[in-house]
């Protein structure tokens, strides 16, 4: 195995601080730097020369964002690669997020991008490089079991895992992955990064959908499909309404329903085949059940039911649940107490104290 180690190097102090814990470690590091297309910079351009121009406009943000981390590759004395994967990112992430929005659910792009981009893109050029691992900014944990295989664990600084979104990770992608920051806080990355004068090039991370940085959703995804006006109704069928799209909600919304009623009104359901949009009182949000599909086993697939805490969202609070496997990718998950705004198109990660043992996606109820 090569003693290089690759760090994707975002400018952030996360990624910052992961580069450096290798390099003091005594490890060869290099870094690389990927813009997806979607940074600010020049503006988009539609006509005939839309493509010649979105090349011109790509080689003008690498140019950009070389500018941006070169301080960072002064600071910790590493050579540091910018690569153009947008290409690859409007397929594999942004279309699929349209793609999935279109279809009435509600996806989760760092759920595609951590596997399709990072921890695939962009470790083929990591080793171009001589790299045999990638390192990147995650709290989360590697561990090796008995049979030798990989495990994938929470972070310790449970306030800031991010395992979560690493839970399509597979045998083969761990086995490239490196995460420096797994054993570590928050609060103790920051001090150290203060301590050494490591300054990150960019703000504040984004909490948010990375590609979205103006406007809303819904006008992001109206540039990639036409959206159709259709019925609000109640969960009696009674029509109360009209929406302007349903790639405007998501399950558990309140806000942008505006039909009068006693008591809020909430999304409860999407009925894609009707366009119809389903709404309801705060107490029709809960459900004691739901459906996975397209499972990642991170240790094969389970033989018989088992118990398990499930995560139905990131910022939701694991709950205590039933795992019942219905085929090789698919599984049953029936809630100790019923849960609210289970989101068909958001992963749900399955927990055995701290180790992910599965990720799948929420099913509509009617596929």
């Amino acid at each position: 195995m090569s003693d290089i180690v690759a760090a994707a190097v975002s400018g952030g102090v996360d990624s910052l601080m992961a580069a450096f814990f290798l390099k003091d470690q005594g490890l060869k590091v290099v870094g690389l730097h990927f813009v997806t297309g979607y940074e600010p910079g020049p503006p988009k351009h539609k006509g005939p020369d839309a493509d010649l121009e979105k090349e011109d406009a790509g080689k003008l943000l690498v140019e950009q964002a070389r500018r941006k981390i070169q301080p960072v590759s002064e600071l910790l004395d590493i050579p540091i690669h910018v690569l153009d994967v947008s290409r690859e990112f409007e397929t594999l992430v942004v279309a699929n997020f349209a793609r999935t929005y279109r279809s009435g659910k509600t996806p989760n792009p760092c759920l595609v991008c951590n596997p399709s981009i990072k921890f695939g893109v962009l470790f083929e050029h990591a080793r171009r490089f001589g790299a045999s691992r990638l390192a990147t900014g995650h709290y989360a944990r590697i561990a090796k079991g008995e049979d030798n295989r990989l495990r994938l664990l929470k972070g310790v600084d449970k306030a800031k895992d991010q395992s979560y979104f690493l839970g399509f990770m597979t045998q083969k992608l761990l086995c490239r992955a490196c995460f420096p920051l797994g054993d570590k806080t928050k609060d103790e990355v920051k001090r150290l990064a203060e301590k050494k004068g490591l300054s990150p090039a960019v703000e504040p991370e984004s909490q948010d959908v990375c590609f979205i940085r103006e406007g809303s959703y819904g006008d992001f995804l109206s540039e990639k499909f036409s959206p159709e006006p259709g019925e609000i109704a109640d969960t009696s069928g009674k029509v109360i309404g009209e929406h302007k799209g349903l790639h405007l909600f998501t399950i558990g919304q309140r806000r942008g329903i505006n039909c009068p009623a006693a008591e809020p009104y909430y999304v409860v359901r999407i009925d894609t085949m009707a366009n119809r949009l389903i709404v309801g009182f705060k107490r029709e949000l809960f459900g004691s059940q739901c459906r996975a599909v397209g499972i990642n086993w991170l240790q094969g697939v389970p033989e018989s039911p088992f118990s398990a805490r499930t995560r139905v969202r990131y910022r939701h609070k694991e709950a205590e649940s039933r795992v019942v496997p219905t085929g090789e990718d698919t599984a049953l998950v029936r809630f100790e107490t019923p849960q609210e705004a289970i989101t068909p198109g958001q992963g749900a990660v399955f927990y055995i104290d701290d180790e992910v043992v599965g990720a799948g996606w929420i099913a509509s109820p009617d596929n």
